[in-house]
C-alpha cells in the first residue's frame, strides 16, 4: 500500500475531505508515536509506506502515557477537526492501518495502549463510519 492509497481509505472510511484525512492521518501517527515506546514507534514507522513515515518516529524512548481523551484532543488540535470528526478519523486511520500492517505488526503497534481505547483499534471489528 503507498501513501496515496492509504490516505484515500482515511478519507473515504472517515467521510473527510483529503486534505483532511491527510491531516489526522498526520497527527493521529504522531500523537500515537508520543504515546508509545520509542523502539515500537520506530517499527511501526518502518512499516509504514514512505510518505507516513517521518510522522509515526516518536521524540523520545519512553512513551508518555496519556489516555484517550487527550490522545483524541492532541489529534483534534493538530488536524484542526471538531471531536467528532478527529474521533471518525483516528478510528479510520487504525483501521487502514490493520490493513496495512496485518493483524500480528497491527497488535504489537496497539498492544501499549490501554483498554479505553478500544472504540478506536478495534482489531476485529470491521469500520463502520458514524452516519450523520
Amino acid at each position: 500500500m503507498d501513501d496515496n492509497e492509504f490516505l484515500a481509505l482515511v478519507a473515504t472510511r472517515s467521510g473527510l475531505s483529503s486534505q483532511q484525512a491527510t491531516a489526522v492521518t498526520q497527527a493521529t501517527l504522531t500523537t500515537l508515536a508520543e504515546r508509545i515506546d520509542g523502539g515500537e514507534a520506530r517499527d511501526l514507522a518502518s512499516q509504514l509506506p514512505a510518505g507516513l513515515r517521518a510522522y509515526a518516529f516518536g521524540a523520545s524512548e519512553s512513551s508518555d502515557r496519556f489516555g484517550l481523551d487527550v490522545f483524541l484532543a492532541r489529534v483534534s488540535g493538530r488536524a484542526g477537526l471538531d471531536g467528532d470528526r478527529a474521533r471518525d478519523g483516528v478510528t479510520a486511520v487504525f483501521d487502514v492501518l490493520r490493513d496495512a500492517l496485518g493483524p500480528s505488526a497491527y497488535e504489537q503497534a496497539v498492544a501499549q495502549l490501554p483498554a479505553q481505547y478500544a472504540d478506536v483499534v478495534d482489531q476485529t471489528a470491521p469500520f463502520i463510519r458514524r452516519e450523520g
